[in-house]
């Protein structure tokens, strides 16, 4: 274990095996940071939070501080933080609040670049990309493999499936389907397609992203409302669980809407 002199680490918190605490660094009376864990310098970590095995942090990161909510009451909530992670300098992560779980939690193997920010009561899978200055309202989800580019907002109750992709500068108000691609400006983040470059870097086959396509064209053909087409959808593929993954997310809902491709109709969300 190496702890630099000008850092203050609470003699209650629970450093695991070579842990390693640059400069000027603070970390709570409530902090776990677990083996191998790297804190490079002016890290901040306060509250109930845990970093998992081998997670390194970067200078000026703001961990576990209190959440970003009125309603806060200083109730005890938790920002749990999974192993081997990657967090790059400023980042901000909340933790939960009584009234919305009382749980932030990050998964494994997740990058967050300088000035990203998640917020309370967020659920983040694992292998998740933040890049520059995304910010995460609360209460999202956001699944595996998901990558988010730069300066790209995300609303409050937002879910966004597994392997999505969004793109720099997006405002996302409604839920991306797995698979899907969101790219727009300001609050007009639209359904672009499939994120076909990230499912062919991680080795879907070429029959599988066919038959994701085809679902796709149909889930989102002008005739008939959604949830009739994801009933036909949902006949035409029963042998297909990809397809089934986001049929299964468009089933289950949330509290904001699916986001929708444009229609080249009438240049307005497709019903």
């Amino acid at each position: 274990m190496s702890i630099h002199p000008s850092s203050i680490i609470d003699p209650a918190a629970k450093l695991g095996a070579d842990v390693k605490i640059g400069p000027f660094c603070v970390v709570g009376p409530h902090v776990e940071l677990g083996d191998g864990v790297e804190l490079k310098s002016h890290v901040a970590i306060a509250g109930h939070t845990t970093i998992g095995a081998g997670t390194r942090v970067f200078p000026f990161a703001s961990l576990g501080h209190e959440p970003q909510d009125l309603k806060f009451k200083g109730e005890i909530t938790r920002l749990e933080i999974g192993a081997r992670c990657t967090i790059r300098e400023g980042v901000t992560m909340n933790p939960g609040t009584g009234g919305g779980g009382s749980l932030t939690k990050v998964g494994d193997n997740c990058t967050f670049l300088a000035y990203s920010h998640v917020a309370h009561d967020c659920i983040v899978g694992n292998h998740v990309i933040f890049s520059n200055n995304v910010m995460l309202a609360g209460h999202c989800r956001v699944g595996d493999y998901v990558i988010i580019g730069g300066g790209a907002g995300v609303h409050q109750f937002v879910r966004l499936g597994d392997h999505a992709f969004v793109g720099a500068m997006s405002g996302v108000g409604n839920d991306v389907i797995p698979y899907g691609m969101a790219v727009g400006e300001s609050r007009a983040a639209m359904l672009s397609g499939l994120n076909i470059v990230g499912l062919k870097r991680r080795g879907f086959s070429l029959e599988q992203v066919h038959e994701l396509r085809r679902a796709y064209r149909l889930l989102f053909a002008p005739e008939g409302t959604l949830k009739e087409r994801v009933e036909d959808v949902a006949s035409e593929f029963d042998a297909h669980p990809l397809v089934h993954e986001i049929l299964d997310f468009i089933r289950e809902g949330g509290d904001r809407s699916i986001c929708t491709p444009r229609d080249v109709r009438t240049n307005e969300p497709a019903s």
